[in-house]
C-alpha cells in the first residue's frame, strides 16, 4: 500500500472504531492521562476533532477554490486544544463523530485533477498536496487511537495500514536533521535502513512503530543502546 491507495472508505472504517473507543469511555477516564507527553484522553479527543475541522478547511481549497490555510496559526491551533480538553465524554465523543463526517463528505468529493492542489499549513508555511489528505487523516486516526490507551494498539489496525505507517515514519526520521543510524527488521519480513545502519531494531511492525512513534520499546529488541529518538517518544 502506498499513501496514494488510501480510501475514503479505508479513513471511514478506522474512524468508526475510534469514535467507538470515544463513545465507551467515562468523563474520569477521558481527564486521564494518554500516551502523548502531557496530553489526557481529552486533548487527544479534541485534537482528533478539530484536525478533521482543519482538513476540511483544506479539501475546501480544493473543492471551491477559496483561498485558506489548514490552521490560522499554532497557537490557535493549541488553545482550541487546551480549550476542548476537560469537556464531558459525551461531548468529546459527539465532537470526533460529527466532525469526521463532516471531513468523510469532503474525501468522497475529491476527484484526482484535486489532488495536486496545495494548501498551507499555517500563513506562509509549508505546503500540504490535498492528494494527501486522506493518508494524513488515517494516519492522524490511527496513531491517536492507540494514544487513547484503551485498548486499541497499532497491531488492531489492518496488517497493510501498519507497514504503510511504519515506513512513512522511518522516512521521515530518515530525513531529520540529525537522525539515528539504525537497521531495522520486522517479523513480518520489512526492512529500513537509516543512516549507516549501525545498530539492528527487530521487532514485529507494530511494536517498532509504537517505538518511533511513542518511544515505547516494550517487544523491541536491539543489538546495542537504544537509540536517542528525535522525535516521537
Amino acid at each position: 500500500m502506498k499513501h496514494a491507495d488510501v480510501t475514503p472508505a479505508l479513513v471511514a472504517a478506522e474512524t468508526d472504531r475510534v469514535a467507538a473507543t470515544a463513545a465507551s469511555l467515562g468523563n474520569g477516564a477521558v481527564l486521564g492521562p494518554s500516551l502523548c507527553q502531557g496530553w489526557s484522553r481529552g486533548h487527544v479527543l479534541t485534537h482528533l476533532a478539530r484536525n478533521a475541522d482543519a482538513l476540511v478547511r483544506v479539501c475546501d481549497v480544493a473543492l471551491t477554490g477559496t483561498a485558506d490555510t489548514m490552521y490560522d496559526d499554532v497557537e490557535s491551533r493549541d488553545a482550541d486544544i487546551e480549550r476542548g480538553a476537560r469537556r464531558a465524554a459525551h461531548d468529546q465523543a459527539t465532537d470526533v463523530r460529527d466532525t469526521a463526517a463532516r471531513l468523510a463528505e469532503r474525501l468522497e468529493a475529491l476527484r484526482p485533477e484535486h489532488a495536486e492542489v496545495r494548501v498551507e499549513r499555517t500563513p506562509g508555511g509549508f505546503p500540504i498536496p490535498v492528494g494527501m489528505v486522506p493518508f494524513m487523516r488515517l494516519r492522524e486516526v490511527v496513531y491517536h487511537h492507540v494514544d487513547l490507551d484503551a485498548g486499541y494498539t497499532f497491531a488492531s489496525a489492518p496488517a497493510e495500514v501498519v507497514a504503510l505507517l511504519l515506513r512513512d515514519a522511518a522516512n521521515r526520521l530518515a530525513h531529520d536533521d540529525a537522525p539515528p543510524s539504525v537497521h531495522i527488521t520486522t517479523t513480518e519480513g520489512g526492512e529500513h535502513v537509516i543512516g549507516e545502519g549501525t545498530t539492528r531494531v527487530t521487532g514485529s511492525a507494530a511494536d517498532v512503530l509504537l517505538w518511533l512513534a511513542r518511544g515505547r520499546t516494550d517487544g523491541v529488541h536491539f543489538d546495542g543502546p537504544v537509540p536517542t529518538l528525535p522525535f516521537g517518544g
